[in-house]
């Protein structure tokens, strides 16, 4: 029997890959980073967030990376 992966916060995922809450909501909601609701939290196992990553969805056209903020 081997351990389950634990959930965890979007706190240790912005540590996990280094960047922004906002970074991590905005990739919630408009590209799909698994996530997973629990009551008002959202929950994420690391090792979907990594696939994720691996697979190229957090570079994959960046909408706010070109044109400036105005």
């Amino acid at each position: 029997m081997h351990e389950q992966e634990p959930w965890v916060s979007v706190d240790e995922v912005t540590k996990h890959l280094g960047v922004a809450k906002d970074t991590i909501y905005r990739w919630i909601e408009a590209k799909s980073l698994p996530a997973h609701r629990v009551g008002r939290l959202w929950k994420f196992k690391l090792s979907q967030v990594d696939a994720w990553v691996e697979a190229g969805h957090a570079a994959e056209g960046a909408p706010s990376a070109k044109g400036g903020d105005r």
